[in-house]
């Protein structure tokens, strides 16, 4: 068995692990790389193997930096199945088109604005691309074993993450390999905590918050304390987010302030994401993931306004608050959010509210980071806004929290690959684990291939 690290190396993008067994290609996530210009280019370069020579694939959650690839893939040449859970497979059908029409429209605005070196510019895949790479796709339910390839056994457990995401186990009979993919929270508002799992002879563990302990603080009442400020200068909040997991746990945390009074009742709130209104009908449909009631999961539905059309999204840009905007995407890459930032950063009396994690690189980072302006269609837009984090709503266990997690193995790894942070993160990740478990720990970099005896 071999493993090679075709991405979330030195980045939190770019999921993929390549694993070649006999005669046979699996890749255990398909992501996009996002942020720093030479990271996206990747996306754009042959892999170093065809796809057509990939047997499978197993996705451990939907967001685009794990699934965000596979249209292109299939594209490419991939024909085999793609394995995942029922939610994953649902999460998908929302978030793939969408990346498809979000990067069609991305073209199409840079051709008809000349801001592209490239003439004409085209999208890395279209909408169509990523609805008939979802004929692939096979559902399998948690705890089950089946072979994705010959001589090679896998499993899925819950890791927390988003509904359906899971741990990846893969067992040829003389070794075993687990993949975390994202670890999900013990304490989250909204999902239920990672399975304790029994570990494995070898393991990549992802390192998104492995410098960083979250905050000991309670998100409700930041986020109530900045929706406050804000309505009183007569401002809006607008909160960039991702379209699933990030956009419902907010959703949930307005309906609780606005049931206990913390907020007003007829305060506007706008989710400006079709994608995020579909999702959260997923989330409903897989309830028995969340830690939500059913009387809070519709009042988690309910409790915003849907902007549907891309003309009602740019009506929103003509009104004055106070009012909340959610929108995607989650570290301002593009969407609909792209053109309130427009809109609404310039101004002092509102308020840009980040409430997850922002990848180096992208315009969330540099505004988060204190920038007084951010790039936006060719463009400088200054940031006079108000910028606020909610660093406690994160859906990734902190430092700590992994290491408790890692705790539960019977056994230690032989070797720990540490993935899918920022060099920084990802070492301290490396450090932690090595000083508080004593167990070997490697970080890989882009494209490096492993044997696993």
């Amino acid at each position: 068995m071999r493993l090679q690290f075709l991405g979330a190396t030195d980045t939190v993008t770019g999921s993929k692990y390549l694993i070649r067994h006999g005669e046979a290609n699996l890749l255990v996530d398909c992501g996009l790389f996002q942020g720093y210009k030479q990271l996206r280019e990747r996306n754009w370069a042959r892999l170093p193997v065809h796809p057509a020579d990939i047997s499978a694939v197993i996705l451990t959650h939907a967001h685009i930096d794990h699934s965000g690839y596979l249209p292109l893939l299939a594209r490419n040449g991939f024909a085999g199945n793609v394995y995942c859970t029922q939610a994953t497979r649902d999460l998908c059908a929302i978030l793939l088109p969408d990346c498809g029409h979000l990067l069609e429209e991305e073209a199409e605005y840079a051709n008809r604005h000349g801001i592209s070196k490239h003439k004409p510019a085209l999208p890395l895949y279209t909408r169509e691309d990523a609805v008939r790479c979802l004929k692939l796709f096979r559902t399998t339910p948690y705890a089950s074993v089946w072979q994705p390839i010959p001589g090679l056994d896998a499993s899925l457990a819950p890791s927390g993450h988003m509904p359906g995401s899971s741990f990846v186990r893969l067992d040829d009979g003389s070794r075993s390999i687990l993949f975390s993919g994202d670890i999900g929270r013990p304490n989250d508002m909204v999902l239920k905590a990672p399975a304790m799992v029994d570990g494995a002879d070898y393991l990549v563990v992802e390192s998104t918050y492995g410098n960083r302990l979250h905050k000991n603080s309670d998100p409700l009442q930041e986020l109530g304390d900045a929706i406050k400020r804000t309505v009183a200068r007569g401002g809006v909040v607008l909160i960039p987010a991702f379209a699933v997991g990030r956009a419902q746990s907010l959703l949930h945390c307005i309906a609780l302030l606005k049931a206990q009074g913390t907020i007003a009742q007829g305060l506007a709130v706008y989710l400006n994401s079709p994608m995020a209104a579909s999702a959260t009908v997923a989330y409903r449909k897989h309830q028995e993931e969340l830690r939500l009631t059913a009387a809070e999961c519709d009042a988690l539905a309910q409790t915003a306004r849907i902007v549907e059309t891309a003309d009602e999204s740019r009506l929103l840009n003509t009104r004055h608050g106070p009012m909340v905007i959610i929108a995607a995407s989650g570290m301002a890459t593009g969407g609909r959010v792209i053109h309130h930032l427009e809109a609404f950063a310039p101004d002092r009396r509102n308020t840009i509210l980040f409430a997850g994690y922002q990848a180096g690189g992208t315009r969330g980072a540099t505004i988060a980071g204190g920038a007084t302006s951010v790039r936006i269609h060719g463009h400088d837009v200054p940031i006079r806004a108000e910028v606020a984090k909610l660093d406690d709503l994160s859906a990734h266990a902190d430092a700590a929290e992994i290491v408790t997690w890692l705790r539960g193995f019977k056994a230690p790894p032989r070797r720990t690959f540490v993935t899918h942070g920022e060099p920084a993160a990802a070492d301290a990740m490396r450090q932690r684990i090595e000083r508080e478990l004593h167990w070997e720990c490697h970080m890989p970099y882009y494209l490096e291939s492993v044997d696993l005896d």
